[in-house]
């Protein structure tokens, strides 16, 4: 009995004393976190995130959603994605103006341009075969693009539910 105390009173000092030694952390609203000195989380130079962060971060997986809201007839999600993909592609051309030898604006244009045109015009219809082709002229206008880029090597494909990189996210509601 004296050994369990005496072993309570040991864990109950080095608590106490871990405690004492964090340092709270500031977060917005005065709250705190033991153990975390945000100044030392802020870099003072500023993020230039290059294409491929952006593609990777913002367009694939618009891409992937608006393929999946199409193929589940979700057409106010379908247009939600599209908007959200056209104004992707838009602030893309203004912070990557150029890629190599890849003028952004001017590919955007020739390429992914048209195909959401077509896509514009499948979900106003709700016309499920008209997105299928539409979609897949998206995505070859993609892998295009990243042929002109010297990227063959990065191939975008239709997305399929099964393998879904949104997991969490119901595709049919509407």
């Amino acid at each position: 009995m004296i050994r369990v105390a005496v072993s309570f009173a040991v864990l109950v000092l080095l608590a106490t004393s871990a405690a004492a030694q964090q340092q709270p952390m500031n977060m917005p609203g005065g709250k705190s976190m033991p153990g975390m000195d945000m100044s030392e989380t802020h870099s003072a130079a500023p993020y230039h995130p290059g294409l491929g962060d952006l593609m990777m971060a913002y367009v694939q997986p618009r891409h992937t959603k608006l393929g999946l809201a199409g193929a589940a007839g979700n057409w106010a999600l379908a247009t939600y994605e599209l908007h959200e993909l056209r104004e992707t592609f838009d602030d893309i051309g203004k912070l990557v103006p150029k890629h190599g030898n890849l003028m952004i604006v001017p590919a955007i244009g020739a390429t992914v341009t048209p195909p959401m045109a077509a896509l514009d015009k499948a979900i106003e219809a709700k016309d499920t075969a008209a997105f299928t082709k539409a979609y897949a002229g998206l995505t070859d206008a993609c892998n295009a693009c990243h042929q002109s880029a010297d990227h063959p090597m990065i191939v975008i494909k239709v997305p399929d539910v099964a393998g879904t990189a949104f997991p969490d996210q119901d595709f049919g509601a509407k």
